[in-house]
């Protein structure tokens, strides 16, 4: 789908605060409602904009980043499909290098972290993980 600057502009509005209105968007753009409705329904119908979704806070969470190698002998997107059912688990990413996955995880404190951890690693098909813990987000 063709995507000009008016759009692109209207994504990165969008993405810093879905809440505006289209309204405020318009009045932003120069624009009139309608047209900013226009383009976000065309940016959604032609799979540009997937979603709209609430991000919440994270000041009483803890969050890390596990790096997961996949058995050879696993089909990598089966893997992917069961980390992604687990309580905690925030994002997953099949990606390419040394490891074969990285999860994004979240959870109240470091013992909820320890269990999420431990529940990945029974996923079978899991080979080996590598943990980091995120200390703060840098915006």
């Amino acid at each position: 789908m063709y995507r000009d600057k008016t759009d692109e502009t209207i994504i990165e509005m969008l993405k810093k605060d879905s809440r505006q209105s289209f309204v405020e968007i318009g009045q932003k753009l120069g624009l009139s409602e309608s047209a900013v409705r226009r383009r976000v329904k065309n940016l959604t119908d032609g799979g540009t904009i997937k979603k709209f979704t609430i991000e919440t806070g994270d000041a009483n969470s803890t969050s890390a980043i596990i790096l997961i190698s996949v058995d050879s002998a696993t089909d990598t997107s089966k893997v992917s499909a069961k980390l992604s059912k687990l309580q905690g688990v925030h994002t997953v990413y099949e990606i390419t290098g040394q490891y074969d996955i990285a999860v994004i995880i979240r959870a109240p404190t470091i013992t909820d972290i320890n269990i999420c951890i431990d529940n990945l690693r029974k996923v079978q098909g899991v080979f080996d993980t590598n943990t980091v813990i995120i200390l703060r987000t840098v915006t």
